[in-house]
């Protein structure tokens, strides 16, 4: 790998790197797509370090990572938020002003189109055979910004309401009610795991 990390002459990608590989274990193609959409989102959206940013992304795997460990987006912190469609997408957006309804942002998505000019790369995309990480982010490195799709969007500010705080009827613990439901969600699909 570090033959590939040598082809980047990017050095503000090369500190990211040195963060996010203690993080997520090594460099996986998923997080390197993570790294190049969240440059062209500081890019486009005049994303600063230290700005409060919002992430969905459209896959648990490793495409969040960079954005937990370089702008703390966390589930927890809700600055990250999981829709797990199994694709290569994400929508991010700067934190909106005070009784903003909604915010100017920025979905990505990894082209299958584009990423057809690669044809390393798109084998790995398309899991039409087995590519090696070195291999899928070589390409991605020669490709850049090449094999990816975006457009502004307009994202919804969530207001936030109060805790509906219940004792579940069945087990007798605390939860955050959302309707006027007796019992947990746990209790109610029988599964607590």
């Amino acid at each position: 790998m570090d033959e590939i990390i040598a082809k980047i002459d990017d050095l503000e990608m090369l500190s990211q790197i040195d963060k996010l590989v203690p993080f997520h274990g090594y460099l996986s193609t998923g997080a390197f797509i993570g790294l190049q959409m969240l440059q062209i989102a500081r890019k486009l959206l005049d994303i600063k370090e230290g700005d409060r940013v919002f992430i969905t992304c459209e896959t648990f795997n490793c495409l969040p990572d960079p954005f937990q460990i370089l702008y703390s987006c966390t589930v927890g912190n809700k600055g990250l938020k999981i829709l797990d469609y199994g694709k290569m997408a994400i929508t991010i957006n700067k934190a909106a002003e005070p009784r903003q309804e909604k915010v100017k942002g920025l979905r990505i998505f990894l082209d299958p189109e584009k990423t057809a000019k690669y044809p390393v790369f798109h084998a790995w995309y398309m899991n039409e055979r087995k590519v090696s990480h070195e291999d899928a982010i070589s390409d991605l490195i020669e490709a850049g910004e090449d094999v990816y799709t975006w457009e502004y969007v307009d994202v919804p500010v969530s207001v936030k309401v109060k805790k509906n705080v219940a004792i579940c009827e069945i087990c007798g613990e605390s939860f955050i009610r959302i309707d006027e439901e007796p019992i947990c969600q746990g209790c109610s699909s029988n599964n607590h795991i």
